[in-house]
């Protein structure tokens, strides 16, 4: 159970025909209740500027504030590959540049992979540079947020024959380039399990369907703020929490909280007389500082 899940473990999942669950994640303890849950991977998604920043769409982010939330994220695992997202325009301007950002995410944030968009024609120079780089790569297809402008909004892909084709060419591209695993992203179901079955490294998919090797949803998704038709509520825990916030302010107004078990007891008499050094000593040694 503790041992560590690399991309060569991954990838041997799909050859015995295993599945591979994967969840984004942002910050350190929901990381580290994910990594404790047995999960196998965890995407430091660049969807972070919309749930967890408020953002219109994942285009703002920076470099800067991806390792922000790398480095939170890294701490809380001992156990999943993380896998960092590369924010728009950190790989797009040239290879070196792309390099030198995935290699922060890996030197400095701790990832263990990088993450990036789009098909070979158009990121074929960065992903080659990084992978040689020795720097584990996942590819993205299918609908690919950084490209919401260029696709006209977020919108299933490959739903014609032209585009479904273009789909599975881009993917076995990806495989050829070095990519390790591929994520395919709202698409239809037949396509990516004929993708899936197509190539030797895993697919992830996010409203893909159950034909992929993997899964992956945005964490917010599956606890209760997630409005897309794919995304499942396992626990609503959005719910729970908003009753947990009314219960608090309802108790501190109506003067029940804090109770007498939350506070602390009055202070000890002093002593009439000076205390010596043997009774600061004596009150050091006695004291239970499990209440403090």
């Amino acid at each position: 159970m503790n041992t560590p899940v690399t991309v060569p473990a991954l990838q041997a999942r799909k050859a015995a025909g295993g599945k591979i669950a994967m969840l984004t994640a942002y910050d350190y303890p929901s990381a580290q209740l994910m990594d404790a849950s047995g999960i196998d991977a965890i995407l430091v998604g660049d969807s972070c500027a919309m749930v967890m920043m408020g953002r219109r769409d994942t285009l703002s982010i920076t470099m800067d504030e991806m390792l922000h939330h790398v480095k939170m994220v890294t701490a809380g695992v001992q156990r999943a590959l993380v896998v960092a997202d590369m924010p728009f325009l950190s790989y797009h301007i040239s290879p070196e540049e792309a390099v030198r950002n995935a290699g922060r995410l890996i030197a400095e944030g701790g990832a263990g992979a990088v993450k990036l968009e789009g098909p070979p024609e158009k990121r074929a120079d960065a992903i080659r540079a990084i992978v040689n780089a020795d720097i584990p790569v996942m590819g993205h297809l299918g609908l690919t947020p950084q490209s919401v402008h260029a696709l006209g909004g977020y919108k299933v892909q490959g739903r014609t024959n032209e585009a479904a084709r273009a789909i599975k060419e881009a993917a076995k591209g990806l495989e050829a380039l070095g990519c390790f695993a591929i994520v395919l992203e709202c698409i239809p179901a037949e396509l990516a399990a004929e993708i899936s079955r197509e190539l030797s490294i895993p697919t992830i998919g996010i409203g893909a369907g159950a034909g992929c090797d993997g899964q992956i949803l945005v964490m917010h998704d599956m606890l209760g703020w997630g409005h897309t038709k794919f995304a499942k509520t396992f626990m609503d825990v959005r719910g729970i929490m908003a009753q947990a916030f009314k219960n608090y302010v309802n108790e501190v107004k109506i003067a029940e909280f804090p109770g007498p078990e939350h506070q602390y007891g009055p202070p000890k008499k002093s002593a009439e007389h000076p205390a010596s050094s043997k009774d600061i000593v004596e009150f050091l040694l006695s004291t239970d500082y499990s209440e403090w």
